[in-house]
């Protein structure tokens, strides 16, 4: 996988140099993760004066926001604020008053803060003018060490030493840091790769600390596919569709995968979708490959004389359907198309996709579960252990794509960071 361009920062080359200076009666705080909620994090503590050293495993900073953003950086989203959180399903109510601190309208004005004006897209979505990533997190970068952040990268941590420092794997071998407050924000189990590898649950389950198992969200799933279709079709998109799961329909693009479907429609029903399976085995979503048109005109459009055309060709001639649509509604048909108009028409407008494996954690673009919500305080701060706060993906909620993910992580960021330094 070929990364954007890395930001490492200028004061990352030992892991022996001495904390940043700190202001008399400053704490000292451990942010450990490099992301966006671990950097909010480190922003919010030092801006109260604090000494605050940021911890990352990967040799540059914030590489899974990087490749988030290779297709157009989405900071967050426009729509009302009721319809905003509701996006976070069933963790709207514990992430909700962390939105209503710091939401889409703070988060904006904080990217002009840095320099990186934002526009409204035709979707709602907040983007940077120049779409880009690696922009915003080196004006971010600059901007935490100005405000005297130590950053220092190859540095996994291992947990805690008998006399409660926290223990890191360094470059130049084992090293022990003491703390006054230690955040953690070390991302979910998704893109292994670039840093969030959920290694962090067994250290927290040793510290009798409860979590939820990861789980894989914004996913893609397996149907199964026979192996001519899958041979066929694998990486063709089906363009402005309508894909449906009990009462929710979400319209977009969705790409055929060697085993099954992914992209912005599936990923917006992965949660419901996913949790079906886990319960029924299966799911059964359904595909409106004719969305523009209604049932009663789409019948009426197939009840027209064919003459000697095949049913392929006609749908081939009156909606211009692609090879891929054609061949996915015969694959979901038993390979036989109906003959007759109507049950021709319900087919095209409901086509069943059974859902039956999530596609695996690492390949999903965000992760469900993780720290327990009763595990925290209001400040996020671990009600076992005073002085640890966990910020992030680590904490157990999900959100789908669209700028949702990412505020969640900066707003939870920003409630953890200020509540240390307090």
């Amino acid at each position: 996988m070929i990364l954007p361009s890395p930001i490492v920062p200028e004061n990352a080359s030992s892991s022996k140099d001495s904390p940043t200076n700190k202001l008399s009666g400053a704490k000292t705080i451990a942010v450990i993760g490099g992301g966006p909620a671990g950097l909010m994090a480190a922003e919010a503590a030092s801006a109260h004066g604090h000494a605050v050293t940021v911890f990352d495993t990967m040799p540059s900073l914030g590489r899974k926001f990087l490749m988030a953003g290779r297709g157009g950086l989405n900071v967050t989203h426009s729509e009302p604020l009721d319809l905003f959180y509701a996006r976070y399903g069933e963790s709207a109510f514990n992430i909700k008053r962390y939105l209503e601190n710091f939401g889409p309208a703070q988060i904006t004005e904080w990217c002009a803060g840095l320099g990186i004006d934002t526009f409204v897209g035709s979707s709602g979505r907040i983007f940077p003018k120049d779409f880009k990533a690696a922009p915003l997190l080196r004006a971010w970068v600059r901007r935490l060490r100005a405000q005297g952040v130590k950053i220092l990268v190859r540095h996994r941590w291992q947990g805690w030493s008998d006399n409660s420092e926290l223990i890191f794997d360094a470059p130049g071998g084992r090293l022990s840091f003491g703390s006054d407050a230690t955040i953690l924000a070390l991302g979910g189990g998704s893109w292994p790769s670039l840093g969030s590898d959920g290694k962090w649950l067994d250290l927290l389950h040793a510290n009798s600390i409860g979590c939820t198992p990861l789980k894989p969200a914004n996913c893609g799933f397996d149907l199964d596919w026979s192996d001519f279709f899958s041979a066929k079709f694998a990486g063709s998109p089906l363009k402005s569709i309508t894909l449906s799961f009990e009462r929710q329909s979400v319209k977009g693009d969705l790409m055929l995968t060697k085993t099954g479907i992914e992209g912005g429609p599936v990923y917006a029903l992965s949660a419901s979708i996913r949790d079906e399976i886990a319960c029924a085995g299966t799911a059964v979503v359904y595909l409106d490959l004719c969305p523009d048109r209604s049932l009663d005109k789409l019948i009426a459009e197939l009840s027209a004389s064919r003459g000697s055309r095949s049913v392929s060709a006609q749908l081939k001639r009156i909606l211009n359907l692609s090879p891929p649509a054609l061949s996915l509604a015969r694959e979901c048909a038993n390979n036989t198309l109906p003959s007759a108009s109507e049950d021709l028409a319900r087919l095209l407008k409901a086509v069943p996709l059974i859902a039956k494996r999530p596609r695996p954690l690492a390949e999903a673009i965000s992760s469900g579960g993780g720290v327990r919500w009763d595990q925290v305080d209001e400040n996020l701060q671990i009600k076992s252990r005073p002085g640890l706060y966990v910020a992030g993906e680590m904490l157990d909620w999900e959100a789908p794509t669209g700028g949702y993910l990412l505020t969640g992580c900066l707003s939870l960021g920003y409630a953890a960071g200020n509540a240390a330094a307090g």
